[in-house]
C-alpha cells in the first residue's frame, strides 16, 4: 500500500514501495535515466485492501499463522491430520477473508457476510477434526450424518476458495474428479469403475489423509508455508533489491548485460518466491525498462523475464513448492532433490543467457559504461549479510537436517544478519510483524492449491484412476517410450495452463508418472520430468501467465511476447528429455559418465541458443542453422558417437563463424 502522501515520491520511490518494500535510492535510477512503472503483481491485484478493525483482524490471523509454524518448526510438528487441520483452518479462513467472491462486483475493501459464512464454516470443520479426532479415528471409517455434512461442506469450500484465489482452471479438475468418482459404472473401457456416492466420497475426502488433508497439504503445513515465510522475511529485508544490484552488477558491463542481469536477477529472485508470475513482476519493475533503454525490444525483454522466472522454480537450492512435495512423494530427502536437479536447472538458465548473447551480437548491441552500473564492490558491501541466511540453508540441508529446521534457523539468522547491515532494512519488530503477515497471506494460494488438489489425488486413490491412467499411456504409446514421453509433455503442459505448478505436478506426477515408471524411467526422472512441463506452461501460450504478466510492464503484445518467452525457454523442453535418457545429468552414474553427460548437455543447449537466434560468433546461415538445431536431438540418446557427432556439429559452426566475424565486427546499435 503505498501512503496517502505518495504523489510527493519520485516515480522510483512509488514503483519500489509496490514491488518491493523501501529498497532502491532515487539517485541511483537517475544514473540509469529510467522511470519504472508502477506495477502490480496480479496475485496481489486479486486481494482485498482492507482497513480499520478488519485490517488488524487479517493482520491477527496471518500473525497467529507464522508464529504458529515457527513454533512447530522449533519444537516439533504435531501429528499429520492436527498439524494440517490447524494449518488449514487459518489458511482457509484467510483465503475467504481477503479474496473476494468476484473480482468485479464484490467490494474491495471490505469484508462481506458471503466472506464471513465460509471463514467461520472453514474452522468449523478444522475444529471439529482437532477436537474429535480421537472418536473419528475409534469408527474406523464407519461415517455420522455429521460426517457428511461437514464433508459436503469443506469439499465446496475448497473448490470456492481455490477458485477465489486461483481462478477456474482448478477447481473444474477438482469437480470433473468427484464427477468421474460418481458416475464411474457410465464411464467407458478401462475408465470404468463401480462408482461412490456422495455419502461415501464426503467423508473419505474430510476425514482421510487421502483426500483434503492429504500429502499435498501435509507438505504446505510443514515446509512450504515456513519458505514462504522466508521469502518474505529476505524481502522485507532489502534482499530482493541486493541480488537485482548485484546481478546487474556483475552481468551489466557485458554485451547485452541488461537481459543478462534480468536473467540472473530472476532467477535468485525465483528461488524464493514460489511465483513466476510474482516474480516477473517483482525483477520485471526494473529489468524491463533497463533492457528496453539498452536496444530490447518490448517483445524480447518481457520474454527473458518471463523464461527466467519461471526457471527459478526449478532452480536450487530453494525451489518452489513442488519440490518439497516431490521429496515426500519419492520418500527422500529434500536435499536430494535439491542436488539432483541442479544440473538441468543450470543448463535451462545458460540457455537463457546465451540466447540474451547471441541477440545481442546479432543486433550489434552497446555495452553499458560504468556509470550506468551499480558498484559490485559497494553491493556486496552494503548487503554481503543478505546471503549469510541462504548459505546457512544449504549447510543445514547439506548435513542432513530436515527442511523445517533448516529455514527455521535461516530464518532466525536472517533477523540477526540484518542488524549487521543499514538501519533502513534492519528487522526490528514492527519489520517482524510486517514479515509475518506477508509470509501469512502469501502461503494462501499455495495452501488452496494443496487442498484441492488433494481432492483430485483423492478421487485418484478412491477410483483406482492412477493404474487407468498408466495403462491408457502404455496403450496409446504401444510401449514406446519417446511417446509416452511426448503424451505425458502434452498432458503436463495442457494441465499446467491456468493451474498452479504445485497443482499440476500433484496430479500429473500422480497419473503419468507410474506409467512412465513402468517403462523402465527411475521415478526421481519421471517426476522431475513432470514438474519442467508443469512449470513452462507458465510460457507456454495460449495461457502462459508468467509472460503476460511481464508483457503488463513491457507494454508489449502479450501473445507475441508469450511465442518469443516460448522460443527463448526452448532448452526447457529439450533438457527433460535429455536426464530422462541420460541419467547422469541428474548425478545419477559414475564421475566420468556425469562428467561427459553434463559438458555434451552444455554444448547441445549453447548449440540450439544459437539456433533459435541465428547467430553464434557471427550471423549463421540456413544450413548452420539446421545443424544446430539437430543438435540437442543427437545428444538426447546417449551414445558417444551421437554425442561426438552434435559436439562436433557446434565446435565446426563455431569455428567458422570466428573466423568470418574477424570480417564484421560493426558496434552498432538496433532493435531486438
Amino acid at each position: 500500500m503505498l501512503p496517502a502522501d505518495f504523489r510527493s515520491l519520485t516515480p522510483w520511490e512509488v514503483c519500489y514501495m509496490e514491488c518491493e518494500p523501501g529498497l532502491r535510492k532515487a539517485e541511483d535510477i537517475e544514473k540509469l535515466d529510467i522511470v519504472p512503472e508502477i506495477v502490480e503483481d496480479p496475485d496481489e491485484s486479486k486481494k482485498r485492501r482492507l482497513s480499520g478493525w478488519q485490517f488488524y483482524l487479517v493482520a491477527g490471523i496471518a500473525i497467529t499463522a507464522s508464529c504458529f509454524h515457527l513454533y512447530t518448526a522449533a519444537f516439533g510438528l504435531f501429528a499429520a491430520m492436527t498439524q494440517r487441520a490447524w494449518h488449514w483452518m487459518f489458511m482457509g479462513a484467510l483465503l475467504f477473508l481477503i479474496y473476494p467472491a468476484s473480482q468485479k462486483k464484490s467490494n474491495k475493501l471490505k469484508i462481506s457476510i458471503f466472506d464471513w459464512i465460509p471463514a467461520i464454516l472453514i474452522v468449523v470443520g478444522c475444529a471439529n477434526i482437532l477436537l474429535n479426532y480421537d472418536a473419528i479415528a475409534a469408527r474406523e471409517g464407519s461415517a455420522i450424518p455429521s460426517d457428511i455434512y461437514l464433508g459436503v461442506i469443506m469439499i465446496v469450500l475448497v473448490i470456492e476458495g481455490a477458485r477465489r484465489s486461483l481462478g477456474w482452471p482448478l477447481p473444474i479438475v477438482a469437480v470433473l474428479a468427484l464427477a468421474y468418482g460418481v458416475f464411474g459404472p457410465y464411464m467407458p473401457g478401462i475408465l470404468a469403475h463401480a462408482g461412490f456416492s456422495f455419502e461415501e466420497l464426503a467423508p473419505f475426502m474430510y476425514l482421510r489423509t487421502d483426500g483434503i488433508f492429504g500429502v499435498p497439504l501435509g507438505v504446505s503445513a510443514s515446509f512450504i508455508f515456513l519458505f514462504v515465510l522466508f521469502g518474505s522475511f529476505l524481502s522485507t529485508s532489502g534482499a530482493g533489491q541486493f541480488f537485482i544490484d548485484l546481478a546487474v552488477g556483475l552481468a551489466g558491463k557485458s554485451q547485452g548485460g541488461p537481459g543478462k542481469a534480468a536473467v540472473t536477477a530472476s532467477g535468485f529472485m525465483g528461488m524464493v518466491s514460489g511465483s513466476s508470475c510474482g516474480n516477473a513482476v517483482t525483477t520485471g519493475a526494473f529489468t524491463i525498462p533497463l533492457m528496453k533503454q539498452s536496444g530490447y525490444s518490448p517483445e524480447f525483454a518481457g520474454a527473458i523475464v518471463a523464461a527466467a522466472s519461471t526457471g527459478g522454480q526449478v532452480m536450487p537450492p530453494v525451489m518452489g513448492a513442488a519440490a518439497f512435495i516431490m521429496a515426500q512423494f519419492l520418500g527422500v530427502s529434500y536435499w536430494e532433490i535439491v542436488v539432483g536437479a541442479a544440473i538441468p536447472a543450470t543448463l535451462y538458465f545458460i540457455s537463457i543467457g546465451a540466447m540474451v548473447h547471441f541477440r545481442a551480437g546479432k543486433k550489434r548491441m552497446p555495452r553499458l559504461t560504468d556509470e550506468q552500473l551499480p558498484k559490485v564492490k559497494s553491493v556486496i558491501r552494503q548487503g554481503w549479510h543478505l546471503l549469510l541466511p541462504i548459505v546457512l540453508l544449504v549447510v543445514f540441508l547439506a548435513f542432513g537436517y530436515s527442511p523445517t529446521m533448516a529455514v527455521f534457523w535461516s530464518i532466525v539468522s536472517l533477523v540477526a544478519a540484518s542488524w549487521m547491515g543499514d538501519k533502513e532494512h534492519r528487522m526490528t519488530p514492527r519489520r517482524i510483524i510486517d514479515a509475518m503477515i506477508s509470509g501469512g497471506t502469501g502461503a494462501v494460494d499455495v495452501a488452496a492449491a494443496c487442498a484441492c488438489s488433494g481432492i483430485v489425488i483423492g478421487v485418484i486413490a478412491i477410483t483406482g484412476l492412477g493404474l487407468a491412467f498408466s495403462s491408457f499411456v502404455l496403450s496409446m504409446s504401444q510401449g514406446i517410450l519417446p511417446l509416452a514421453l511426448v503424451l505425458t509433455m502434452i498432458g503436463s503442459i495442457i494441465l499446467g495452463m491456468g493451474v498452479p505448478t504445485t497443482a499440476q505436478y500433484i496430479i500429473t506426477s500422480t497419473l503419468a508418472a507410474p506409467a512412465l515408471a513402468q517403462m523402465g524411467v527411475p521415478m526421481f526422472s519421471a517426476h522431475l520430468f513432470c514438474l519442467y512441463f508443469g512449470v513452462l506452461a507458465d510460457v507456454t501460450p495460449p495461457v502462459a501467465l508468467a509472460t503476460y504478466a511481464s508483457a503488463g510492464i513491457a507494454k508489449s503484445e502479450p501473445l507475441k511476447t508469450g511465442f518469443t518467452a516460448l522460443l527463448v525457454a526452448a532448452a526447457g523442453f529439450i533438457v527433460p528429455y535429455m536426464f530422462i535418457y541420460n541419467p547422469g545429468l541428474l548425478l545419477q552414474g559414475g564421475v566420468l559418465e556425469i562428467v561427459f553427460a553434463s559438458i555434451t548437455a552444455l554444448i547441445a543447449v549453447i548449440g540450439l541458443s544459437a539456433a533459435v537466434q541465428g547467430y553464434f560468433a557471427d550471423d549463421i546461415n540456413i544450413v548452420e542453422r539446421l545443424l544446430l538445431l539437430a543438435v540437442p536431438f543427437l545428444i538426447i540418446y546417449p551414445t558417444k558417437m551421437t554425442n561426438l557427432i552434435g559436439a562436433a556439429i557446434v565446435l565446426a559452426v563455431f569455428a567458422k563463424q570466428k573466423g568470418l566475424g574477424k570480417k564484421n565486427k560493426s558496434l552498432e546499435g538496433g532493435t531486438v
